[in-house]
Order: structure tokens, then sequence, then C-alpha cells
């Protein structure tokens, strides 16, 4: 299967277990879809592996009949299992440049990254995209301290791969992390758990730059993204 290319990639939503606190995952995953998701990831610390299989393969299925792109968490076998689109690596996961032999040329592969060295790192070996963060204090990543906007402004200077901004971002905040340079949000609690999704999501995609076309599209290749 050719890779997906990434377009539109303004909004990312992470649909993380412990955050949901026992929500349904597939209802949260059609909301994101149905809402406008560019992309939607698995995030599965600490749950069983069985229901983590059964949910990926699921969503997998959904994400395909919407053409929404589906990504793993850390997990590079679950990956290949529910047939996602591709993996989300930490800094102390697989190396890219392993992933990228375990999952072959059509597999998309990003990585988190906490300072400019890595997110160099990663650009050189050849990830199709990074996540930039956390960039506000969150309870999803309470162990890595805020790197601020002042790593995004570093990144729009040296980073040419698509990459977006990660942690603590919300509407209240998402116009300040814009002006530092990101087009691209990845976020967790403010979409997953908001009262209406879609609307949320809406809400976000108003006020980012460059908003889908009619037909959703929009070639990531002709924006430079932050």
């Amino acid at each position: 299967m050719k890779k997906k290319p990434l377009k539109n990639f303004s909004f990312y939503a992470i649909i993380d277990y412990k955050t949901l606190k026992g929500r349904n995952i597939l209802k949260t995953a059609n909301r994101l879809i149905l809402g406008g998701a560019d992309i939607i990831q698995l995030r599965f610390k600490n749950t069983a592996l069985s229901k983590v299989i059964q949910d990926a393969l699921r969503i997998s299925r959904l994400a395909k009949k919407h053409n929404t792109i589906f990504i793993i968490n850390n997990r590079l076998d679950i990956a290949l299992l529910s047939r996602a689109d591709g993996v989300h690596l930490g800094q102390e996961d697989v190396p890219v440049r392993l992933a990228r032999r375990m999952l072959g040329k059509d597999k998309i592969i990003g990585v988190s990254c906490h300072s400019l060295s890595q997110l160099l790192k990663a650009q050189n070996e050849k990830a199709d995209y990074l996540s930039v963060g956390p960039i506000f204090s969150t309870p999803t990543k309470p162990q890595y301290k805020p790197v601020g906007l002042g790593l995004l402004k570093k990144a729009k200077k040296k980073i040419k791969i698509p990459y977006l901004a990660i942690g603590g971002i919300n509407l209240s905040n998402l116009e300040e992390v814009l002006n530092a340079g990101a087009k691209g949000v990845a976020v967790v609690r403010a979409a997953c758990c908001a009262g209406d999704i879609p609307g949320t999501i809406k809400k976000f995609k108003r006020i980012m730059p460059n908003p889908p076309t009619a037909d959703g599209l929009s070639s990531l290749k002709t924006i430079s993204l932050a």
C-alpha cells in the first residue's frame, strides 16, 4: 500500500486511554474523524494488549473509510497488525532507521522531539514528521518540562520537514502557538474530552491558517509547516 501523503496537517488528535477514563474509544474516534481531524493517533500505555489490538483494528477500518490518517503510538507490531498508516516514536523508542527497515517505505513515521538537536537528528534520519513539545505544561506528559514557544521559533528556521506543536494546547492559547510559527497542532484533552468534539475541532480550524478546501485537501508540501 502506497504511503498516504500528509495533507491538511493542521489538526492531529491523540486518543489516549488514560485521558479518556473509560469513554468509548471507537465513538471518540468516529467523532474526531467526522469532526475533521486530519490525523488520529492511538496511545495506550498500561492497557491490555488484546483490547488495544481490537480497538486499533476497528479504528483503522474507520479511518480508511473516511481517508483519515491513523497512527499507532510506539508499537511497530500493532501498527502492522492493525494496518495503520504509520507509527509515532518517542526518544526512547526504536530508532527511525530501524523502524523504517521494519515497517517499509510506505508507512509514516513521526518522532516526538523536545530540543533542537532531537529535531535535527530525526530530520536527518528521514522521519516523515515531527512533534515539538510539550509547549506548555500538560498532565499527559508530566515527566517533561515545557519547552515553551522558543523551540517552535528555532524549528521554524531549521526544520524543513512537517512538524507540529504539542502539549497543553487549547483554544485559549492556540493563537499564541500559531504566532510562534506553528501551523499544525496535536491535542489530547482539548478535543477528546470536549463535550462537542466535532464542534471543538471546527473552532480550532477556524483559527488556524490554511483551512481545508472544499474537498478537504490542502497539500502540506506547499506550505512551510511549523
